[in-house]
């Protein structure tokens, strides 16, 4: 790549912030993908003279780079095999389950190693070839852990940012992994290292401290090459604008009434909205929804929960027995409670155009977000924004990074079925003016700490770092 062709920053992720679409008479465009990292990243791309390194979602796709919405992107092509192996296999086969506290097991296998080392080496090249001397290159999550020290040898002269979206576990869960220092290593390559929470931050520090005996001091390392990277929390956040302006579009509230009427008009709507995955707890927010139900403790005619599992990776095993495991508990459910006119759990698995989910938030009276692990959980931002009315109740997972910030919630534990029937009979009978004070520091908390606020706290770390490293 010619340097007039390089960018002052560099964006790299496992997938391109646009997907491919093909209409039917072969005519090819690009479309924004849905999705929290982009809406994070994609006001902040257009004012910089920034570049997007990614996958453009569908093998054996060799294109050369292009630009889409004034942002430069730069395709990274995969073989089907390298899809099934370094995103399927070692991705979300391995690490995902490792890193979300072993909710299912891990599977170990070398051949998937060796391809994600083989991908990480062509984001890392790819990352090193389009920034420019002295630039920044911001690399994100778990698919490309080894990514920040191979372009650090490549180009010692560019800020390396790396932030980790999910989970990192503590050391006696992530010692199972064989390749457990080499991902350490691959981390430190990075300038700054970004962590959901400060319990993420502490066990990657302890890791690194017990594996590699690195000096560590609060949240620096020092390595012998005398590198010395910053680990701390950024608890990522959401553009609220678009959601505080769609609650408020008449036709959006005419939708969410809509909405009430066609679950028969019910005293309560609970909402769950989450990717169909094991880590999400929903078999658990089930279970105990059923089991309010078979104890008289609500009706179907008063109560109806809506859970919305958008699809996730249907070609992974877990994944596949998941679905299965779900619809069944729901169909049982159903089958018992179920009258002519009223619904006990409306299950949709698909996904919804965002004016569609901010119909489904506005209708709602609770939102459960009871997620057995999860780096942070946007959708309860999301809903928290829509409540301009400051009304509805938040029940959250104290093992989602937003517990850290959302104090007001009804926090659970779902794992205690009975606490989590409490949380749910709690969120159903709240006072209004209970869930008007609560909702109303929930909303201050995510409208002033969005995700410009997330993104200006990184990059006011990583220029830091770049001015240290200027002065070295």
């Amino acid at each position: 790549m010619s340097r007039s062709e390089q960018a002052e920053f560099v964006v790299v992720a496992n997938r391109l912030p646009v997907d491919r679409v093909v209409a039917p008479d072969g005519e090819e465009s690009w479309r924004t993908s849905p999705g929290g990292l982009v809406a994070a990243l994609e006001p902040m791309m257009r004012r910089v003279d920034g570049a997007w390194v990614g996958w453009a979602g569908q093998p054996d796709l060799e294109l050369a780079p292009f630009t889409a919405d004034g942002i430069r992107l730069i395709p990274i092509a995969l073989s089907a095999e390298e899809i099934a192996e370094y995103y399927e296999g070692f991705s979300n086969d391995t690490i995902w389950p490792l890193y979300h506290d072993v909710i299912a097991p891990p599977q170990y296998h070398r051949e998937w190693w060796d391809a994600y080392v083989r991908v990480n080496r062509r984001f890392a090249e790819a990352a090193a070839a389009a920034c420019a001397k002295d630039g920044t290159i911001w690399v994100h999550d778990y698919q490309l852990q080894l990514a920040p020290a191979m372009i650090r040898e490549l180009r010692p002269d560019v800020t390396i940012g790396y932030f980790h979206h999910i989970p990192f576990p503590a050391h006696g869960l992530y010692a199972q992994l064989p390749w457990r220092d080499q991902v350490l290593h691959g981390l430190l390559g990075a300038d700054v290292i970004g962590f959901q929470r400060a319990q993420d931050a502490t066990n990657f520090l302890a890791a690194v401290r017990r594996r590699l005996r690195h000096e560590v001091k609060a949240s620096t390392v020092t390595k012998a090459d005398g590198h010395s990277p910053l680990v701390k929390a950024f608890p990522i956040s959401i553009d609220t604008a678009p959601y505080r302006e769609l609650a408020q579009r008449p036709d959006i509230r005419a939708r969410a009434a809509e909405i009430r009427a066609e679950l028969g008009n019910p005293k309560r709507i609970l909402l769950g909205v989450d990717r169909l995955d094991y880590t999400k707890g929903i078999r658990h927010r089930v279970k105990a929804y059923g089991e309010l139900l078979e104890q008289g403790r609500i009706s179907v005619e008063d109560v109806t929960f809506v859970q919305v599992a958008s699809p996730s990776r249907e070609r992974v095993d877990a994944y596949v027995h998941l679905r299965d495991e779900i619809e069944l508990a729901v169909a049982r459910i159903n089958g018992d409670h179920d009258t002519t006119g009223h619904t006990a759990i409306r299950y949709l698995h698909q996904g919804f155009p965002r004016e569609e989910m901010v119909a489904l938030y506005l209708a709602a009276d609770v939102m459960l977000v009871t997620a057995l692990r999860d780096g942070m959980n946007l959708v309860a931002k999301e809903y928290v924004a829509t409540r301009f009315d400051n009304r509805g109740a938040l029940v959250l997972s104290e093992f989602t990074g937003a517990a850290d910030e959302l104090r007001q919630a009804v926090r659970v534990n779902p794992h205690d079925i009975e606490g989590l029937k409490e949380a749910i009979m709690t969120a159903i009978e709240m006072p209004a003016s209970e869930q008007g004070r609560r909702m109303r520091s929930l909303r201050k908390r995510v409208l002033e700490h969005d995700v410009d606020a997330w993104s200006t706290s990184f990059l006011d770390a990583l220029a830091d770092a770049r001015a240290k490293k200027a002065r070295a």
